[in-house]
């Protein structure tokens, strides 16, 4: 019955993936910046439902010009938050080489950086900052990399840079999944050699998961210093992220 189950589960997720890149490809071109951020957002509920999630949310994200910082568990991070409220992310570079996947990512804003290039983070940090003077809500995971949601890796720093320079607020966001069997789920964990059609495999099969997304109060950033501040805003998630697990 699983099996079954989780058959379906792929099949709409596939379906709604489909639609997705139907609608970046024949509507986005007409629509408002605005307008495109709400589709990703109904787009990406409409997504997790079709993956068997639930998302459980606590607080809200703030309006913009908006820093969201995150921690990161898993590529259904992604689609939690913009469940919650769409924003504009920064992500690795390769994700935009991925079959039909890369095309609505980029299509929704995202801001793409070479991880392997030091000096490429200069350059995302003056788009962010552009963004930010625009009022938009960018979100970054200061990890740069995946962790299994036990938890968090030391953040860089570099990023909060642009939230820094422009006077924008950052906002601390908890990204947590629990299942019938754990209350840190494993099934969504994308970490170490584990491959994206696993992970997606291990998403489907899994019972009762909750994404669970809790947005913190936004703090400002003016005159802060970016390394203690990244320390600050990794410590504020590590607090949230271990409640409850006692």
């Amino acid at each position: 019955m699983n099996f079954v189950r989780a058959l379906w589960r792929l099949a709409a997720a596939l379906g709604q993936a489909l639609a997705g890149a139907l609608i970046c490809a024949l509507c986005f071109p007409f629509l408002a910046p605005p307008q495109r951020m709400a589709q990703v957002g109904r787009w990406s509920r409409r997504m997790l439902r079709a993956l068997g999630i639930r998302l459980e949310a606590r607080g809200a994200i703030h309006a913009g010009p908006l820093l969201v910082v995150a921690n990161h568990v898993s590529w259904v991070d992604i689609l939690a938050v913009n469940a919650l409220h769409p924003v504009r992310f920064v992500s690795k570079a390769d994700v935009k080489r991925w079959p039909l996947l890369g095309f609505m990512v980029a299509s929704g804003g995202t801001l793409f950086i070479e991880r392997e290039r030091k000096r490429d983070a200069l350059r995302v940090v003056h788009q962010i900052a552009e963004a930010l003077r625009a009022g938009d809500i960018v979100a970054v995971f200061p990890e740069g990399t995946t962790s299994d949601g036990h938890d968090v890796l030391p953040f860089h720093a570099n990023l909060l840079q642009a939230a820094i320079a422009t006077g924008a607020p950052v906002q601390p966001l908890v990204l947590r999944y629990r299942d019938a069997q754990a209350k840190v789920s494993q099934a969504p964990a994308y970490v170490g050699d584990t491959s994206l059609a696993a992970s997606l495999w291990a998403t489907v099969t899994a019972d009762e998961l909750v994404a669970e997304v809790i947005a913190e109060n936004a703090q400002g950033t003016r005159h802060a210093d970016r390394r203690a501040l990244a320390e600050h805003l990794r410590e504020t998630i590590l607090g949230r992220l271990n409640e409850g697990r006692e």
